[in-house]
């Protein structure tokens, strides 16, 4: 809520009535932007959304960063959970770990071979745990 009215009264009939914030005038447009960002960041109400889970193989939701392998969740990492959504964009494509690095960590220097391979082996334990091992395909000497 952004209002000229921010005497303390005001604020706790603002936030009574539903607002998640609540912003008086004047304003930094600064401060708004954190705000507005801040509350992006904030989990949706799972409570009241009607989640179905995804009938095919592997589906992940990027809002909720869910993943169900066969139809049964399984719980990643946001590592992890990034890493399978790299592979899942292109499907078919060999990954370097340089092109790994580059798509989840955001930089070829922001994590060395052995990071990538620890996650990657943790994803491939976790997907092979929900019964679908094998999923994720090494080729040697590339990706």
């Amino acid at each position: 809520m952004l209002t000229g009215r921010g005497e303390e009264a005001d604020k706790l009939i603002g936030l009574s009535a539903g607002a998640d914030d609540y912003l008086a005038k004047p304003f930094s447009p600064r401060e708004l932007v954190a705000r507005v960002q801040a509350m992006l960041r904030r989990p949706r109400d799972l409570a009241t959304a009607q989640v179905q889970p995804p009938a095919g193989l592997v589906d992940i939701d990027r809002d909720t960063r869910e993943v169900w392998v066969g139809g049964k969740p399984v719980g990643l990492t946001k590592i992890e959970f990034d890493l399978l959504g790299a592979l899942i964009d292109n499907v078919w494509q060999v990954h370097t770990r340089d092109q790994l690095r580059e798509r989840v960590w955001g930089g070829a220097g922001l994590a060395d071979d052995h990071a990538v391979d620890v996650h990657m082996s943790n994803l491939r334990h976790k997907l092979d745990a929900a019964g679908y091992g094998g999923m994720i395909a090494t080729v040697r000497g590339i990706g």
